[in-house]
């Protein structure tokens, strides 16, 4: 199977995202997941994970890497963490920081690999755009003012009630949407302010065969001028 590969640019700063459906042996993927043993890692994720073996990996970077190349100009791609990820946390649980958008990175070399599995389509994820500074990407040298921006903000408007966000809030506007079909990939930077689209009625499951499935992998790649 020979993925079909997108590139879409979006918002004022036309940050890259490359679409792959069809991406890998979704399957396969499915059915490893199913032996693993899941469980919280770390506090910002809303849900469980489990650590995605290497062999698993390979042939899903060997798509990527010539894309990574030609589109973010990173060769020499190196994974920094792998896991397959289950959201489990029902929305009124969610803490603050789980109802805002986020970065994972300030780094311009990293790069997201978003991979969805789940039989269930209705999710996907969305990137947005701070209305206070107008970043949509947020990097080492936009950090302490994206930061204080967020502190005024919150001070301003209040927390978000518990819930995923969903569109456009009073300190963020969604600036495009990716839907999460099955054996979808969607690779961006890390950088990016994204957070997932979380339907009200999804079933969060901490099942890998029935919950909202996905692998996430996280690369770190080398720029030649």
């Amino acid at each position: 199977m020979t993925p079909r590969i997108t590139v879409t640019r979006h918002g004022a700063e036309a940050q890259p995202v490359v679409v792959f459906d069809d991406f890998a042996d979704a399957e396969a993927l499915r059915d490893d997941a199913g032996f693993l043993s899941f469980a919280s890692i770390g506090e910002h994720y809303p849900g469980v994970r489990a650590h995605v073996a290497a062999a698993m990996l390979r042939p899903m970077l060997a798509t990527v890497a010539p894309v990574a190349a030609d589109v973010f100009g990173l060769h020499d791609l190196d994974v920094v963490d792998a896991f397959y990820s289950l959201v489990t946390t029902p929305p009124a649980r969610l803490a603050p920081i789980q109802r805002l958008p986020h970065f994972d990175e300030v780094s311009p070399t990293r790069l997201a690999l978003l991979h969805y599995l789940s039989p269930d389509q209705r999710s996907g994820t969305a990137f947005y755009r701070q209305r206070s500074t107008g970043f949509e990407s947020v990097d080492a040298a936009r950090l302490a003012g994206y930061r204080a921006a967020l502190q005024a903000d919150l001070a301003q408007h209040g927390l978000p009630d518990p819930a995923y966000i969903a569109g456009d809030t009073p300190l963020f506007e969604q600036v495009a949407r990716h839907e999460g079909r099955f054996n979808r990939a969607i690779l961006y930077r890390s950088n990016t302010l994204h957070c997932a689209v979380i339907p009200p009625d999804m079933a969060l499951s901490d099942d890998a065969l029935e919950g909202r499935l996905t692998v996430n992998t996280f690369l770190d790649g080398r720029t030649i001028s």
